[in-house]
């Protein structure tokens, strides 16, 4: 499994994180030919080498025309459904931006559609939230750990006045993350740093167990003495894939008033998405009504999007997920000929040597009927071929 590290010794921003994904490995001409897609005008994007306490890092330079955008959360969620980009790419962009919205609601206690977004919804920000969501898919990632979020002190001027640090918005996003302060004066943490990791980041702690591949520093903005205003990424794959194991998340919730005919839906839905596996079980609930969990088993990258589909799709008003390890047999489809037609078997291997040769159902099913012969009889005459073929190579 693809591991980034967020290792934020020096806070993170927007422009810090889009940074260092391009000192990691994200190409800047790549970057930008995906930035396009967005339809947006009136911005220009580079990158530049800073120097930060003896560490040569990447700084991001997005430069906007003058704007005055007090953008409602409706607003930049159109920018980005209306873009050319990548599902996934939209869909964790508009998470990030929605959890910033939601936080806001709560500080001001107000709907979040009514909600303006100042420093935040400018168009740089917009770049940052975007540009880091291509970065992210472009690498490949699909875990994301962060480290505890040196937050800095003292005070900062925002659109609203001058607020202690971290600022409201920073502390509400921030709530189940480990955060400190120390000497160092100054807002490390900014929103958009902290709207995007509390969003993508479902752990929080030291560096993971794994094989760094690669490290990637993005320089903030203002240079401390003797202190590197850095964010370093760190890339490498977690030590389980060797053993053939993966990490993944099972995504669950209860429900007792749903329609039955959702359900299909609901799983149907699961499975675009990208879920490995999704199924019902049947419980007794409180006021013992006979209700259903369901079940969601998927990759840390698809959990953002499983979440959304349960609590949009169904009558829940809340989710529960917890990490879990799978450990499964290597998978090929080999092709076989029979007299009743081609037929898919999907074989199964351990360190190399076949474990299991299932023929594919579905194709036995179908060809039984339209031939007229017995299930049974398709399913043994391509477990027949395929030994023979396994013979003859």
């Amino acid at each position: 499994m693809r591991t980034l590290y967020f290792d934020c010794f020096a806070g993170a921003s927007g422009d810090m994180i889009l940074a260092a994904l391009v000192g990691v490995g994200v190409e800047p001409r790549e970057l930008k030919e995906q930035l396009s897609l967005l339809n947006v005008s009136g911005y220009e994007i580079n990158f530049e080498i800073a120097d930060r306490s003896g560490i040569s890092a990447t700084r991001a330079l997005v430069h906007t025309e003058h704007e005055h955008a007090h953008r409602h959360l409706s607003h930049i969620l159109k920018i980005i459904n209306d873009s050319r980009l990548k599902d996934r790419v939209k869909e964790r962009a508009s998470l990030i931006f929605k959890r910033l919205g939601e936080a806001e609601a709560r500080i001001h206690n107000v709907p979040v559609e009514k909600i303006h977004f100042h420093e935040v919804g400018a168009l740089d920000a917009i770049i940052d939230v975007v540009g880091a969501c291509i970065g992210f898919e472009l690498l490949g990632i699909e875990r994301f750990v962060c480290s505890e979020l040196h937050v800095g002190s003292g005070m900062v001027e925002m659109a609203h006045g001058r607020f202690p640090i971290p600022p409201p918005a920073v502390a509400e996003l921030l709530r189940d993350a480990p955060v400190y302060s120390s000497d160092i004066k100054g807002e490390l943490v900014t929103p958009t740093g902290a709207a995007i990791i509390s969003t993508v980041c479902q752990e929080f702690g030291p560096l993971p167990k794994m094989k760094i591949e690669r490290a990637g520093y993005g320089a903030g903005k203002r240079e401390y003495q003797n202190f590197p205003n850095v964010l370093r990424l760190m890339i490498g794959h977690d030590e389980a894939v060797d053993s053939g194991e993966e990490r993944l998340v099972v995504v669950e919730t209860n429900i007792d008033d749903m329609s039955p005919q959702i359900y299909e839906y609901v799983m149907e839905r699961a499975f675009e998405l990208g879920a490995k596996d999704c199924y019902l079980t049947p419980v007794q609930m409180k006021k013992n009504r006979p209700g259903v969990v369901i079940s969601i088993l998927c990759g840390q990258a698809e959990l953002d999007a499983m979440c959304e589909l349960l609590l949009t799709e169904t009558t829940t008003l809340g989710v529960r997920f917890s990490e879990v390890r799978r450990r499964a047999l290597e998978r090929e489809v080999v092709k076989v000929e029979t007299e009743f037609g081609a037929i898919d078997v999907k074989v199964a291997r351990l360190n190399g040597s076949i474990i299991k040769a299932m023929p594919e159902y579905e194709q036995c099913r179908n060809l039984a009927r339209e031939r007229g012969v017995a299930l049974q009889t398709i399913e043994q005459a391509a477990s027949d071929s395929f030994l023979k073929l396994q013979s003859e190579g």
